[in-house]
Formats: C-alpha cells, structure tokens, sequence
C-alpha cells in the first residue's frame, strides 16, 4: 500500500503544478502521456481531462470498468468544485472532520477520493481537471501528478 501525501505535501504539489498554458492540443498531448504510462504497467485506468463544460480526452484502457467512468466524473466534478486534488480535499476534510454533506454535495454527483488533479494556468487558475481512475486513490493520484510534472517547463 502507498503512503498517502501529508497536506503539507499536498499543498506543495498544487503550487508547483502550474502550467504557462493549457490547451486543447496541450490536453491531448497530456492524455496521450497518461495512456503511454497506463499501457507500460498494463494499468487497468480510465483517463479523463475536462473543463468545468465539456471533456477534452476520456479513454478507458483495457482492464477497466464502466464504475471507473462513474468515479471519474465524480472525483472530477469535486476537484473543479475545490478547486484542488481531490486527495487533497479528502485529507483537509478528514482532518476537519468534514464530509462533502456538509458542503451540500450529493454522493452521486461528487467524491473526494484521490484522483483528480486541478490543471492550473499561471495568471488564470484552474482551467480543467486530470482524473485517473481505476487504481487505488492515492495511486491514481501519483499517476496524474506524474503526467501533470511531464508538462511543467524545464528549469
């Protein structure tokens, strides 16, 4: 089992993952990668990369299931919501004692498992959202994280 990322961690990936831009081509490219590292460790994931409107990249790779689709819309609506991981989200409410109830979020519609990966534009903000799904949550989580940092510029 994978050590689950303390808050602190947490909040230093999301400053860290900030993108110069983030396009429809850049969205492509982004799923592209996640499917190449899905298809080298035979994951069985569903990889999906939406707007709070529309999606730009969904595929299910073999192995998965139609309850992955129904998780990643739900880990997806969340992270739009929060505006942050929902591994993140899911760590603050439990350190809080929260549940999305509290926030009037109903089940079906969201889910605070890890995941979902705000996509953050320097200068904008969240413009859309990477979830994997498929893996247990902090795994998904890693994987997005991983595909996210192939994007940041070379410093």
């Amino acid at each position: 089992m994978t050590t689950a990322p303390t808050l602190t961690d947490l909040q230093a990936e999301a400053d860290r993952l900030i993108l110069p831009e983030f396009t429809e081509e850049t969205a492509l490219r982004l799923g592209l990668t996640v499917m190449n590292m899905a298809k080298l460790d035979r994951l069985p994931i569903v990889i999906d990369i939406r707007t709070p409107d529309r999606t730009l990249f969904h595929l299910a790779m073999p192995g998965s299931a139609p309850l992955n689709d129904l998780w990643a819309r739900r880990k997806s609506n969340t992270a739009l919501k929060f505006q942050m991981a929902t591994l993140h989200v899911q760590t603050q409410m439990e350190a809080k004692g929260e549940t999305l109830a509290k926030h009037g979020l109903p089940p079906e519609d969201y889910a605070p498992n890890g995941g979902a990966v705000p996509i953050r534009v320097r200068g904008v903000g969240v413009v859309a959202c990477l979830t994997v799904s498929g893996l247990p949550q902090v795994e998904d989580h890693r994987l997005a994280i991983r595909a996210l940092e192939t994007l940041l510029p070379e410093t």
